[in-house]
């Protein structure tokens, strides 16, 4: 029995918050990650996976540490930006991979280190890479991320956002492409994440298992048949599994093309001062997921309910809240600041 085949994305049911939420991320990267909360059991890691095997494999520069894009030259690391300037850059064909960060791992092995002793005596960096690097260009997954250290998650939480990871040590500084989708998963019976840190990311969804009996009778069947025989279970998949990654493809290049009206962007700032949300950055969240939506929907231009989507995925976790509480969206809010345009 062969269980090397990654269960098919497409395979997966319900949890379509999840899934939405991923695939955006996978389309841009720079809406800063998701995190994604429940119980275990709830397909959290294999649609993780499933969604890294989906893609296609995309072009990378041979021998580069942070697996640069050869054709995207404003995001190339120093050392394939010097090569390309006296050659073409060498390049090989991989697929996006899930690089796991451990809750144990320091700060130094997240971020790379600097060989200070190096530059002094040979006047030149001397970087070693860390987790970031593996990450660029991957899915940076973390398994409970509430266990994981504050400072360390806020350095994730940065180099998602920024796209670029930074090192200092005593003067010196290196800078490396880090744009990765972060993929964080928690069980709050297992402690929660501090709300400042819980505001930094991009998306949010809550998942729990199937209440319907008839989908979770599906998820055993789809499960076992799986388990029997995981090649001719992916074949079952495949054009389904061909036609998503082709949209998400499209969407990634449609994507700069995508615009928004100035009408919606004051729907935007109406809905956070309405839901009385802390600070910019989530209209701002709210905006590019509503952009990145149109793109997948194959639409040049933002449309009302792509903000209404958009508010579903990215606004729940800025809610104020107790302590001890969740952040609740009240959705009634929602549709009343719609109704009134």
């Amino acid at each position: 029995m062969q269980h090397n085949a990654v269960y098919p994305f497409t395979a997966i049911v319900g949890q379509e918050d999840m899934k939405l939420a991923l695939i955006l991320n996978v389309i841009n990267p720079l809406l800063g990650g998701v995190l994604i909360k429940g119980e275990k059991g709830t397909a959290k890691s294999t649609a993780v996976r499933a969604l890294a095997d989906l893609l296609p494999a995309m072009e990378v520069s041979t021998g580069c540490p942070f697996h640069c894009d050869p054709a995207d030259v404003s995001r190339l690391c120093d050392s394939c930006r010097g090569r390309s300037e006296e050659q073409t850059l060498p390049v090989q064909s991989v697929k996006m991979r899930v690089v796991e960060l451990p809750v144990s791992a320091t700060e130094d092995r997240v971020v790379g280190t600097l060989d200070i002793e190096h530059a002094i005596k040979q006047g030149e960096k001397k970087f070693d890479p860390g987790i970031l690097a593996q990450a660029n260009r991957n899915i940076l997954y973390v398994d409970e991320i509430n266990l994981l250290d504050d400072h360390v998650v806020d350095v994730l939480l940065d180099a998602a956002a920024m796209g670029v990871n930074t090192v200092e040590r005593e003067g010196v500084s290196y800078s490396h492409p880090a744009r990765f989708v972060l993929v964080g998963t928690m069980n709050p019976e297992e402690g929660d994440i501090r709300p400042q840190l819980l505001d930094r990311f991009g998306l949010s969804v809550a998942v729990a298992g199937e209440n319907r009996p008839e989908c979770r009778v599906e998820v055993i069947k789809r499960r076992l048949s799986y388990e029997q025989d995981p090649a001719a279970f992916g074949r079952q998949h495949q054009a389904e599994q061909e036609q998503l990654a082709a949209s998400i493809m499209q969407a990634s290049r449609l994507l700069p093309q995508v615009t928004i009206k100035d009408e919606l962007l004051l729907l935007v700032a109406k809905l956070a001062i309405a839901l009385d949300v802390d600070g910019h950055r989530a209209d701002i969240t709210v905006i590019k997921t509503a952009i990145t939506l149109a793109a997948f929907d194959g639409r040049e231009e933002v449309e009302p309910e792509d903000v209404k989507k958009a508010a579903r995925l990215a606004l729940p976790h800025r809610m104020r809240r107790r302590p001890f509480e969740d952040g609740t969206l009240d959705w009634d809010k929602v549709e009343a600041v719609f109704a009134q345009q």
